[in-house]
């Protein structure tokens, strides 16, 4: 098979693209050949690589993290994901909140009360006032005009909505309108079911439980039985070592916090789905399972 590099914009439906690690992918479309690990965090929010194989969706813009994927563009253009979240996003900065509304209602009354005072201003400057001076009349009357424009009215609104969807949407956080918006200001509780919103958004290991068939008890960094602890991490450390699983990364990092050497390891196997396994020490067998 050969390859050629071209623009996004010359993809079309039914385009096989190859994506190398550490590449974004460049449009919506299925898997139809290799294996990865693809960070899809700025889309579904959730920290957590997503294992894609032959016949699994991808998304344009989520980036590939470790394995080589070839995958037929299926969207393009504005039909993609992400062009609709963009679209949304664009569509709720232009919407109307109804505290907006109300002061479109209320500057309709309040433009032309203000333009029969300025006129009112300027007569009076110069036909009653002791003056009778032209521009001391103009000078009132569009100080009238400057103090009392309901500009502000008719602009702080829809610039508050385009400022405060634009912010959410650097965050992650889309907003559907801006009647949405103005609710979210009466909103006194929040729940939150995503792993990453109110956490680091990384896995890590924190404790260690070690069980059998008549009891359980957990091992807590910074406690007693640090040998026993170190040497589990270490055993763990040298399998994961080799394996791309995001949760086989934490165990590195942890590992490396520790200082901790890897085993001599053979026979390594990884099983997709399962975990990986190997033989420490020429004898003792090890199996981790990434769930």
């Amino acid at each position: 098979m050969q390859t050629k590099k071209i623009s996004i914009d010359q993809i079309k439906i039914g385009d096989l693209i190859l994506v190398k690690p550490g590449e974004k992918i460049a449009t919506d479309g299925v898997v139809v050949e290799g294996e990865s690990w693809v960070d899809e965090s700025m889309i579904t929010g959730e920290p957590m690589p997503v294992f894609k194989k032959k016949g699994d969706k991808v998304i344009g813009g989520t980036i590939n993290k470790e394995g080589m994927l070839i995958f037929k563009a299926q969207k393009i253009g504005g039909e993609t994901l992400l062009s609709q979240i963009i679209k949304l996003v664009k569509e709720a900065q232009g919407s109307k909140a109804p505290i907006q509304r109300l002061a479109d209602i209320v500057s309709s009354y309040f433009v032309p009360a203000v333009l029969i005072l300025a006129i009112v201003t300027f007569v009076f400057w110069y036909f009653f006032a002791p003056s009778n001076n032209l521009i001391t009349a103009m000078l009132n009357a569009i100080s009238v005009l400057i103090i009392a424009c309901p500009c502000a009215m008719g602009l702080a609104t829809p610039t508050a909505v385009m400022v405060g969807t634009g912010i959410g949407a650097q965050n992650g956080i889309l907003i559907k309108d801006a009647s949405s918006l103005e609710l979210l200001g009466k909103v006194k509780a929040l729940v939150f079911d995503k792993t990453g919103t109110l956490t680091y958004g990384q896995p890590d290991i924190l404790d260690i439980l070690i069980k059998n068939q008549n009891s359980k008890f957990t091992l807590r960094f910074g406690g007693q039985n640090q040998k026993l602890k170190s040497k589990i991490i270490q055993l763990a450390y040298s399998l994961e070592n080799f394996s791309q699983h995001p949760i086989a990364q934490a165990v590195v990092k942890k590992a490396k916090e520790l200082k901790l050497k890897v085993f001599q390891v053979s026979k390594f196997k990884s099983i997709t789905g399962f975990g990986v396994t190997g033989v420490i020490f020429g004898k003792k067998n090890i199996m981790l399972a990434n769930c």
